[in-house]
């Protein structure tokens, strides 16, 4: 497997070289806004600390992940009044996974919704409205 390279785009939100549009943090995890939202109120929770993703991971990094998820799986159900929530986690280029720094998507969904095609810029003015609302919800 391939080193953990620290000068990812996640690595580089945490050291705060790259703005992000945060919605929850604690000691261990950061929670913060995807800028290429497959739906409203999409987000995006990592470790702290470096690690590429689920394959190499110590179990307290995914203990402390797991938990934020569900956290911000909560806070978007209700901040969406949504119906349910999509978790999605890839591991490395050939099962999907673009950044190498491990991380789980949130996704709000409602019933009978269709998620909207990777790779599409949002409207960040939307963007800080909906992470509003999600940590209100928190």
């Amino acid at each position: 497997m391939t080193a953990y390279d620290p000068d990812n785009i996640f690595a580089k939100i945490l050291r705060g070289e790259i703005p992000s549009t945060r919605v929850y943090e604690d000691d261990d995890t950061l929670a913060f806004m995807d800028i290429m939202p497959r739906a409203d109120g999409h987000l995006l929770v990592i470790p702290k600390t470096p690690c590429r993703n689920v394959l190499d991971a110590t179990p307290e990094q995914l203990a402390a992940v797991m938990g934020t998820v569900q956290r911000l799986g909560h806070a978007v159900l209700k901040a969406f009044d949504a119906d349910g929530v999509t978790i999605q986690q890839f591991n490395e280029a050939a099962g999907g996974q673009e950044v190498f720094h491990l991380h789980f998507h949130v996704l709000p969904r409602q019933e009978g919704d269709r998620l909207r095609p990777p790779g599409k810029m949002g409207d960040m003015e939307e963007i800080a409205r909906q992470a509003e609302k999600i940590r209100s919800a928190i």
